[in-house]
């Protein structure tokens, strides 16, 4: 097993990979598990922006090195940084329960008990996101919102130490990970800032014949974080979104009724189309079933939950980003990407 980080940045790998494996013990008592740290071209660059870099597999290729190697079984990862499409030979084959998947600003210990709002004008705001720069800066036109990269260690240290940042926006399910509750200082509503797509969910990456892994993962699976990530990934895959372009979700069950809300934004936030569509969608208990020749949704293998509950998802984000792509979304994209590109 892996998670990936170098020695600065494998804190909160680390931790996620510990519950990944507590949680593995308790249901398999007889199995030994070993862990490898490992690092990735994502956790190395640290001076670039990751929209720039234009490499998709930032955060797993070296880690899918490892498992093509059979040097690890599993790796898991922040569903957020696995793309849509992975590649041949891979698969997810689970995806842990949701922790909050919104994210969370952390202020200058000067600015302890501000909001965004009331920051004071022109206030410097970081975040390695161009997601949360569009929408931000769309509400909060009185802030200014610059790139911080590095681990959460260092962008904490950048905050706390330096006086360029009034505050900082970070994922919350990583701050309560990594058992920095009391450094979030307020959490950003759908209204303020969408999230990413499956932020705030572990991904286990396997090898997508490796059967008996498979298996012994299958269970991990927590059938609500799954039908919400499936729309959510299927979303982004027929908008052909990633990191270089701002697009951000909203998902939420409700009495059988799967609700997913997307956005795409201009990089200033200045233009922006978001809409919501539902589907019926009821949470399935996990159940045995036989191979199929294609298990594979969004990169994501789940043969114990029922295949109806995922293809409607799966439709239900295909039909989003449809509606969105019908009223221009892939314009504003386009030119996202253009501007992202140019500098």
């Amino acid at each position: 097993m892996s998670g990936n980080g170098n020695a600065a940045a494998t804190a909160l790998a680390r931790i996620q990979t510990d519950s990944v494996v507590a949680t593995l013990k308790a249901l398999y008592p007889g199995l030994q598990f070993e862990i490898i740290a490992m690092s990735t071209t994502g956790d190395k660059i640290l001076d670039t922006a990751l929209s720039k870099i234009g490499e998709k597999s930032l955060f797993t290729k070296e880690l899918e090195h490892a498992l093509e190697k059979n040097e690890v079984d599993l790796v898991v990862h922040s569903l957020k940084d696995l793309p849509t499409v992975l590649p041949p030979g891979f698969t997810i084959g689970a995806i842990c329960k949701r922790e909050n998947p919104h994210d969370a600003v952390v202020f200058h210990p000067k600015f302890v008990g501000k909001t965004l709002e009331t920051l004071p004008e022109k206030s410097v705001v970081g975040t390695s996101s161009l997601r949360r720069a569009a929408q931000l800066q769309r509400k909060f036109s009185h802030l200014e919102f610059r790139s911080i990269r590095g681990n959460l260690n260092t962008r904490l240290r950048k905050l706390d130490e330096q006086q360029e940042f009034s505050a900082i926006i970070l994922a919350t399910a990583g701050l309560q990970r990594m058992g920095w509750h009391n450094r979030v200082g307020q959490i950003l509503h759908p209204e303020e800032c969408m999230y990413a797509v499956g932020q705030g969910a572990l991904g286990v990456e396997v090898r997508a014949k490796d059967q008996d892994i498979l298996d012994l993962v299958g269970v991990l699976h927590d059938p609500e974080t799954l039908l919400r990530c499936i729309a959510e990934r299927a979303f982004l895959r027929h908008l052909e979104g990633g990191c270089s372009v701002p697009v951000a979700v909203h998902t939420a069950m409700k009495d059988g009724q799967l609700y997913l809300t997307g956005g795409v934004w201009s990089l200033d936030g200045s233009d922006s189309i978001q809409d919501t569509m539902q589907a019926t969608i009821h949470v399935p208990a996990q159940h045995e079933d036989g191979p199929e020749d294609d298990p594979q949704l969004v990169g994501i293998t789940a043969r114990n939950i029922p295949r109806g509950p995922q293809l409607a998802a799966q439709n239900l984000g295909i039909s989003l980003a449809n509606l969105l792509l019908s009223k221009g979304a892939k314009n504003i994209l386009d030119v996202a990407r253009q501007l992202n590109d140019a500098h």
